[in-house]
């Protein structure tokens, strides 16, 4: 790897201007993993379809300064921000000057990680950050953590259902050099609380682009969470997204993921039911064309009983574009009367498309009801013929059929001015195919 010296100089010379507390320790610790590990081959078995050890040959520069302005940040918002908190990442750190925070701070805490790591939030930090290396032990999530610095907390306390959602801009400025960004988030939902949570990714400018992101969420007693990634980025943005949702009361989690443009796409999404009775629903839509590469590799890991889980992933691919799902589901012994679901469906545009597809599950529990399944095929010809018949031209019979096949997704994303956003974005994506 052409750059392991420049990562380790810029480790270096971070721990030295941060060299005690949780996070200087984390960091330590991440680095050690790192260069024991390395960047993910093809040889390994969670890697198989996809290279990023290709992307680590570029010559990445973790860059600290960024020309970015509220005026960059406004051709960037999405619908409704204006009953939104707005928190803003740019190259990978929380930018408070950019960023709107427009509940009450009895409702919601925003603060940049390293000072709740140091204030009266330090136990809940210490309690939790880094909960997900548990699950992925890789050389990618260990360089994030490595880097962990401009991270962001936020916290819905005790009670609160927060008016305005969050709203989190991932902005990586590529126009100067080949960037990296490694983001890192904690967000604690805490007992009988609510939160509604949004993560979009733009890159700015034409040099290639590597985001490395890690959120970590924890879920408390009666909480209720919905989460919405949306990725429509330009052909030279990568991107690695760990999502690690821990369940640890019993509540509900709903996620979304759409994954419409980008270059290597890597979604990691893991969720932990550490909670009898858990409640979770993940559902995820990817797009995809030209030479794009998009992985979604979802965990459910069943640890208490009672629990319900409900997958639902669907994906097109057209030109020489390559996706790929996994999706795992583990019930641990403690696990029993276990409901867990998972189904994948794709439809293949192109002959020199791929889709690989691998649902699994892991059962050590005797009383549960679990199923999986997954399909590849192509669009249907009778309903082709039939709307053909009727004078609808070829392309437009073809963007009609491919926007039902969606809809099971788009439906699930309940705001209604983020879903009209998303459903013009897919329109469009899929007009012009």
């Amino acid at each position: 790897m052409n750059n392991i010296t420049y990562f380790k100089d810029q480790f270096e010379q971070l721990q030295e201007a941060n060299p005690k507390g949780t996070i200087a320790n984390l960091r330590q610790n991440g680095f050690d993993e790192f260069t024991k590990d390395g960047v993910p081959t093809y040889r390994d078995e969670d890697w198989k379809y996809t290279n990023v050890s290709s992307l680590f040959n570029k010559e990445y520069q973790i860059a600290e300064n960024s020309s970015v302005t509220l005026v960059d940040v406004n051709a960037l918002r999405l619908p409704g921000y204006k009953q939104a908190n707005e928190l803003v990442f740019v190259n990978g750190r929380f930018m408070a000057n950019l960023s709107t925070i427009r509940s009450e701070a009895t409702d919601l805490i925003v603060l940049p990680l390293e000072d709740a790591a140091k204030g009266e939030y330090k136990d809940i930090v210490a309690a939790h950050l880094n909960q997900s290396s548990n699950y992925l032990n890789n050389g990618i999530h260990a360089l994030n953590t490595s880097f962990i610095d401009g991270g962001v907390f936020v916290h819905v306390l005790k009670g609160k259902e927060p008016e305005h959602a969050v709203y989190c801009y991932h902005i990586l400025d590529a126009r100067e050099n080949p960037s990296l960004a490694l983001p890192r988030s904690l967000v604690l939902v805490d007992e009988s609380s609510k939160l509604q949570l949004t993560e979009s990714y733009t890159t700015l400018g034409s040099s290639d682009s590597f985001n490395n992101q890690v959120m970590e969420v924890v879920v408390k007693e009666n909480a209720y969470v919905e989460y919405y990634k949306i990725q429509n980025d330009v052909a030279n943005a990568s991107q690695v997204s760990s999502t690690h949702i821990r369940q640890i009361g019993r509540s509900y989690v709903h996620t979304v993921t759409i994954t419409l443009n980008g270059g290597i796409v890597r979604n990691n999404m893991n969720l932990v039911l550490d909670a009898a009775g858990n409640e979770t629903h993940l559902y995820g839509l990817y797009l995809l064309k030209g030479k794009s590469h998009a992985d979604n590799h979802t965990l459910i890991d069943n640890l208490k009983p009672n629990c319900f889980s409900n997958q639902l992933y669907k994906g097109i691919a057209d030109d020489t574009s390559t996706a790929v799902f996994n999706g795992r589901i583990m019930v641990q012994p403690d696990a029993q009367k276990t409901n867990a679901y998972q189904s994948n469906k794709n439809i293949l545009l192109s002959e020199n498309a791929t889709i690989n597809t691998k649902p699994q599950l892991e059962i050590f529990a005797d009383d549960v009801k679990c199923s999986h399944g997954c399909t590849i095929g192509q669009l249907d010809e009778e309903a082709m013929f039939y709307l053909r018949a009727r004078g609808i031209p070829k392309e437009s019979a073809a963007v009609l059929l491919l926007q039902a096949f969606a809809a099971d997704i788009i439906d699930q994303i309940k705001p209604e001015p983020l879903r009209s956003y998303v459903s013009k974005l897919i329109y469009e994506h899929l007009a012009i195919q």
